[in-house]
């Protein structure tokens, strides 16, 4: 077996709260109903991945009752985390979970996530009751990530507004992407991108759909005024700052699309594990023709880069 080198930035877990939360919402995916340590660790050797940095997406519906709930669950859930990444030493970090429709317990778990577990960032989804990153629901959180210049990884879920809104298809095949870039916009054109400019901003799925609607996005400041001064640096100034996973997309349309906006410099290997293999973003990457030192940068050495503990690993 060769030697695991790759950082898988976005590999989900499941703690046992985690499902029975899942089960009372309805949201019952197999793969989170049936996800162990050992099937994390064999897809990781399989597909030759060192680190997985891991995280909890979940619908929104979880975080409905009262704060005291969802602050319990974010701290089981952040430590169970954390106790795997220490059973398992090198092999697992964490993007931490918070209670965010409450914000001062959101408060509460960046400081003891960060400064007590050490984990290497905070996970976010994409909305939150219909209300995007950029909303002024987040401020204090951001001006909270944005004082520790901490990571923000993003995950997608489907609005409220577009739940179930083809019949038959699951909100993850058109929704995800949409919503990703549905948050871009929220954090460009309410000004939070360029007031939180310290935050270091990772955005799953190769960033959705922006890169083939980078051109409205870069233009909506021309045609709409009002929008020019919350984008200072100019829209592409701030895409091209953000990271992005390569999560189902290491396909040679959005890998194509994706390097055609940023630096490969900004591209992360990431792979969605329960949901897809290591081995298979791994292959497809090398496929599509990066050379050997752009394939290094994207499997590990941007990770590194942005993740201090892992910077000498």
């Amino acid at each position: 077996m060769p030697e695991p080198h790759r950082i898988d930035i976005h590999h989900h877990v499941a703690p046992p709260s985690f499902k029975e939360a899942l089960e009372r919402t309805g949201f019952t995916y197999p793969p989170f109903r049936n996800w162990s340590i050992e099937q994390s660790l064999a897809d990781m050797d399989e597909g030759e991945v060192a680190t997985a940095i891991i995280s909890l997406p979940h619908p929104v519906g979880v975080w409905e009752g009262d704060a005291a709930a969802q602050r319990r669950l974010a701290r089981d859930w952040n430590e169970f985390s954390t106790r795997l990444a220490q059973d398992h030493q090198g092999r697992f970090g964490v993007f931490a979970t918070l209670p965010i429709l409450d914000i001062d317990g959101s408060l509460r778990e960046i400081e003891y996530a960060l400064d007590t577990l050490n984990a290497d960032g905070i996970g976010l989804m994409t909305n939150i009751g219909d209300r995007w990153l950029g909303d002024p629901h987040y401020d204090p959180i951001f001006a909270e990530l944005n004082r520790r210049k901490a990571v923000a990884y993003t995950h997608p879920i489907a609005p409220a507004c577009c739940n179930n809104i083809l019949p038959g298809v699951n909100d993850s095949v058109i929704e995800f992407a949409t919503d990703t870039t549905r948050a871009i916009a929220r954090l460009l054109f309410s000004g939070a991108a360029a007031r939180y400019g310290d935050i270091q901003f990772i955005f799953s799925h190769a960033g959705g759909t922006m890169p083939f609607l980078f051109e409205r996005l870069e233009t909506a400041p021309v045609i709409d005024r009002r929008l020019a001064d919350k984008v200072p640096a100019g829209v592409r100034g701030y895409l091209t700052r953000f990271h992005y996973d390569i999560a189902q997309a290491a396909h040679p349309a959005a890998l194509a699309a994706l390097a055609r906006v940023v630096a490969v410099a900004q591209i992360l290997f990431g792979t969605d594990f329960p949901f897809r293999t290591a081995a298979d973003h791994a292959r497809l990457l090398a496929e599509y023709g990066f050379d050997a030192s752009d394939r290094r940068a994207i499997e590990s050495d941007n990770a590194r880069r942005l993740l201090p503990r892992w910077r000498a690993a």
